[in-house]
């Protein structure tokens, strides 16, 4: 299982925008991705599920991903979080 840290860069945090590009980025890959934020298991292919955990820029989330493909997505995801998600 591939597990780490990451903080949200991005001065609007999970908005519309970046959520669905993420959620579009963990559809690439064999895995599944979740999103832990306070003890709270957010599922990365969820966009309404990241909507609605109102995650803020500076909030350290922890990123899972288990499957053939989990060391991927779950680079891919951190790195995509820590870019600050395109904006």
């Amino acid at each position: 299982m591939f597990s780490e840290k990451v903080t949200l860069v991005n001065p609007q945090g999970f908005h519309m925008r970046p959520a669905s590009l993420l959620v579009g980025e963990v559809g690439k890959y064999d895995a599944t991705v979740t999103i832990i934020r306070n003890g709270n298991s957010i599922p990365g292919n969820s966009l309404m599920g990241i909507m609605a955990a109102g995650i803020k820029c500076g909030e350290e989330i922890e990123i899972q991903a288990e499957g053939p493909q989990e060391n991927e997505a779950g680079r891919a995801v951190v790195d995509f979080i820590a870019s600050g998600m395109g904006d």
